[in-house]
């Protein structure tokens, strides 16, 4: 009986540690709004005969990002859209290189969208995340989603919450 009662309260004295080891780590991790604009250069690449025949192109961007994030990103994205209704969707991979508020460094994007024909810039689901453990410098450990807005003059702001462990 005494075996079982100190086996329960040693399991009970590490469930309480591992919550209190979770209650800390939460309130350690700060989110920061941070928020700019963006100039974009999109190049289409040479589209192969499977591309051609499916309505699918490839772009390269070359982006200069001002505001809390001051750099450069370089990416490669994939569209593909369907003739019969005009949606679209694309996934991209963007490497950022600069600073976010002061801190210098670089990560990586990753995009997936989508959108129907006719539907506002910004309208349709737009996922933007940081790519797990992509951080350098004074970036590593950074997690966060960003969000593209693009106004009725084509102009790109953003806005990222992010956080650094």
């Amino acid at each position: 009986m005494r075996v079982r009662f100190a086996v329960a309260a040693a399991v009970m004295s590490l469930a309480f540690s591992v919550a209190a080891q979770s209650v800390a780590a939460q309130k350690e991790m700060h989110i920061v709004h941070a928020k700019g604009s963006f100039d974009i250069k999109m190049t289409p690449a040479e589209a192969t005969d499977f591309e051609k025949a499916n309505d699918i192109a490839r772009l390269t961007s070359d982006k200069t990002w001002h505001g809390d994030f001051e750099g450069v990103s370089h990416g490669e994205m994939i569209t593909g859209s369907t003739a019969s209704s005009g949606s679209m969707a694309y996934v991209a991979i963007e490497r950022m290189t600069g600073k976010l508020n002061g801190r210098q460094g670089s990560f990586t994007f990753s995009h997936r969208a989508t959108m129907m024909k006719g539907d506002a810039p910004s309208a349709g689901e737009l996922s933007v995340m940081v790519v797990p453990n992509s951080g350098t410098g004074e970036l590593t450990g950074l997690t966060g989603s960003l969000i593209i807005h693009i106004d009725a003059q084509g102009k790109h702001t953003w806005t990222f919450d992010y956080s650094l462990s």
